[in-house]
């Protein structure tokens, strides 16, 4: 579904991303794992039409998007939940997940999407129309997650999902995960907490220094003791 290649990207004159590969299958639920600072965020941005590539290809469902930008990328299906949430603190529940479906492509669909949404995170359907500021870091990477979703993707992105919960919320978000995948959704996950990641996902790529250094199935990955040792830290 998704192909990545030679992708290099950056910030002005700073290089990020080298000559990264990566691929994402119909269905896959795939883990991009790394340290803080090895590119995670970039890539993804770049993938969603966030950051220009400096080189490289991007395409999606065998249609070629490189540099279309984050709106095409949207309208073909791709779609970011950021790094730290970033739900509309002064907008309710409800107001939020509207907003998640308001690109022409969703929009007529956005009534049933949301009672799907609702049915997966019943918590937002008990807040409807609660502020998001008010709400815990747990209920707003649900609302987070369930505004993505508004936007009916074929791939969801997610970065760095459990960073800041507590185990609980974790627990919960991640028990989403697996039945949104269950379901059928094709989902790329970025993750320091690479244990978590690698269990809940089928395969999974190790970036480091902006470079892709290692790929494979999750479960190899994360028993192999060399990749353990070099790139994965304690598990």
């Amino acid at each position: 579904m998704l192909e990545v290649s030679g992708l290099v990207a950056g910030y002005g004159q700073i290089t990020i991303l080298r000559e990264v590969e990566l691929r994402v299958g119909q269905g896959e639920l795939v883990a991009l794992v790394g340290v803080n600072g090895a590119g995670k965020t970039t890539l993804m941005k770049t993938i969603a039409g966030l950051v220009s590539p400096a080189a490289g290809r991007i395409s999606f469902d065998g249609a070629g998007l490189t540099g279309r930008g984050a709106e095409r990328m949207v309208q073909a299906g791709v779609v970011l939940v950021p790094e730290g949430r970033m739900v509309f603190p002064r907008m309710t529940v409800w107001e939020n997940l509207m907003l998640g479906g308001i690109h022409p492509r969703p929009r007529p669909h956005r009534e049933a999407t949301l009672r799907r949404v609702l049915d997966l995170f019943p918590r937002l359907a008990e807040r409807r129309e609660q502020k998001a500021a008010t709400m815990s870091g747990g209920e707003q990477q649900m609302l987070a997650i369930g505004r993505g979703l508004m936007a009916e993707p074929k791939l969801l992105m997610l970065d760095e999902p459990s960073l800041g919960l507590s185990p609980l919320m974790v627990q919960e978000t991640y028990a989403a995960l697996r039945r949104l995948n269950a379901e059928g959704l094709t989902i790329l996950l970025a993750e320091q907490n690479v244990k978590l990641s690698l269990a809940v996902s089928t395969r999974g790529y190790v970036l480091e220094n902006g470079c892709i250094v290692l790929t494979g199935a999750s479960g190899d990955l994360a028993r192999d003791p060399a990749t353990r040792k070099a790139y994965l830290g304690r598990l």
